[in-house]
């Protein structure tokens, strides 16, 4: 499995898109306001078409690998999360 982190930007929203709900398709953990990580068999540009539908031109978003080593703190569960899932890779 690829573990990745979806971070996003949205800019001028009148009416917010489902950005979370495309996320929250995959197996995920919530690293930040608007960054998660996920866990899925797809490539980063497969994650990227499946998210750009959930956003519009003026916003941003980034799909981009995460593996271990890592460093970091956060809740519990968000740090068992990321213990269990993310591969080690040099």
């Amino acid at each position: 499995m690829n573990v990745y982190i979806v971070t996003y930007d949205l800019n001028r929203e009148i009416v917010r898109p489902n950005i979370l709900g495309a996320i929250r398709k995959y197996n995920w953990a919530k690293l930040s306001e608007s960054s998660y990580a996920i866990e899925t068999h797809e490539t980063p540009r497969d994650v990227f078409n499946a998210l750009k539908a959930a956003i519009d031109a003026n916003d941003t978003i980034y799909v981009i690998p995460l593996q271990k080593p890592y460093a970091g703190f956060g809740p519990a569960e968000v740090n068992r999360w990321l213990e269990e899932k993310l591969p080690w890779r040099y």
